[in-house]
């Protein structure tokens, strides 16, 4: 396990490196950065006195290598817009975004494991085909639209929730379920169809044929093997989410650090832009570490193949 750890944590290395060198390629790949920032009919003085200031008239390669330095401590440089280390900024909305993305999460785990838990024990039922029929709903329906349709609902009409807002837990419930629609389907699909093939196994039919109840028979024996593809999927969907609750985020006028990263784009604030883009990368390769142990634990035979390696 220390061995597959390291080897883990430095390939996590590595993705935060190439992520890094991406987002700086790709910002200055996209044209004048100071073409959202100065107002129009600026005068070459004026440019060049902004060009200075902000380090954009040094060579490409010392502006890289003084970004990776930088980035390194954690240092992006002052907010273009806001005056201010642009980090601080990304970490004051940091906690409203990993409560809405952790309340996402939890729904879609919650909603997605339930209908496929449901499903996969009676394939071919009438829960089966009506949970099936919500599932792809679920895949089809955007996420703006979702949520617009449920603020016009329950904020605009029947006044149950806020429509905007981080006042208070109630105002976590419409953009979680908006966040959460997508991956519960597929979370739903998923188990639905592991679980199915895991019960139509050998073993499975031996520990029914032993007398064992139905339920105890999904919870030790279907259950587990069947949660791997699903768990594998749930650490994929939290960057998903993550990089999903910028346009939910802004549909709600949420707090969050999608729509600041939304607004610094805007304004081509880079300095924002480079510190969101790598605490985003972070935490999802953060996250998809704590899945790769998570899966090994339930499959010993991903330990074993590992010690074999």
């Amino acid at each position: 396990m220390v061995r597959f750890l390291a080897g883990r944590v430095a390939y996590a290395g590595a993705v935060l490196v190439a992520v890094t060198s991406l987002v700086f390629g790709l910002i200055h790949l996209s044209g004048d950065p100071l073409a959202g920032l100065l107002p129009p009919g600026s005068s070459p003085e004026q440019q060049a006195v902004a060009r200075h200031r902000f380090g954009l008239d040094r060579p490409l390669a010392e502006q890289y290598l003084l970004f990776v330095g930088r980035a390194v401590r954690g240092d992006f440089g002052e907010s273009w817009r806001q005056q201010r280390p642009a980090m601080d900024a990304v970490i004051e909305r940091l906690p409203a975004t990993l409560a809405l993305t952790g309340a996402a999460v939890g729904l879609a785990l919650l909603v997605g494991g339930a209908l496929g838990i449901a499903t996969g024990t009676r394939p071919g039922g009438v829960v089966d085909l009506l949970a099936s029929g919500v599932a792809v709903l679920g895949q089809a329906v955007p996420g703006f639209w979702l949520g617009t349709l449920l603020v016009l609902a329950f904020a605009v009409r029947l006044r149950w929730l806020p429509s905007s807002g981080l006042d208070g837990p109630e105002a976590l419930v419409l953009p979680a379920a908006t966040l959460a629609a997508y991956p519960a389907a597929t979370i739903a699909r998923l188990l639905r169809t592991s679980l199915a093939e895991t019960m139509a196994q050998d073993y499975v039919r031996t520990a029914r044929g032993k007398g064992l109840s139905g339920r105890t028979v999904v919870r030790r024996h279907g259950l587990r093997p069947a949660l791997l593809p699903t768990l594998a999927f749930a650490g994929l969907q939290v960057g998903f989410l993550f990089g999903g609750a910028v346009v939910v985020e802004e549909v709600f006028a949420y707090p969050g650090t999608g729509r600041l990263a939304l607004q610094a784009v805007a304004d081509r604030d880079l300095p924002l832009v480079q510190a969101f883009v790598v605490v985003a990368a972070t935490l999802i390769v953060g996250v998809n570490l704590v899945v790769d142990v998570v899966a090994r634990w339930l499959d010993p035979r991903l330990r074993f193949a590992a010690g074999q390696g």
